[in-house]
């Protein structure tokens, strides 16, 4: 029966990960076992790097939502609130894009929200 011999896994393994080091530096980048744990390291800062990606960017339409707002005369909450009660179902990324680019519109969803508490 013929012997099992690795020797080709092991180095595509190897090749696979010191690739993902390339740039890394010092032996980091040239030494496997070093380069293993790095590359370990930075797959699961990408992960989670990832995640918070989405957090800031809702954080940073909050808050252009709610700079515009207030130069409508209304606070953030008070403006959701208001679109949620007129049944305006525009989501937070679309919203910071018109506060942005289309005050006239977001003035005219303001006074929709205005009315909708108003009539509450």
């Amino acid at each position: 029966m013929a012997r099992v011999k690795r020797a080709m896994m092991t180095r595509k393994r190897r090749k696979k990960i010191l690739k993902l080091a390339k740039g890394y530096w010092g032996a980091k980048s040239k030494h496997f076992k070093m380069a293993n744990q790095a590359v370990m390291k930075s797959l699961t800062y990408a992960y989670i790097g990832r995640r918070h990606r989405k957090r800031d960017f809702r954080r940073l339409w909050i808050t252009r939502i709610s700079a515009a707002a207030k130069l409508c005369g209304m606070n953030y909450s008070n403006f959701m609130h208001g679109l949620k009660l007129a049944g305006n179902n525009i989501n937070r990324k679309m919203l910071s894009e018109l506060a942005v680019n289309d005050m006239k519109a977001f003035e005219a969803l303001a006074e929709q929200a205005k009315a909708a508490l108003k009539a509450r």
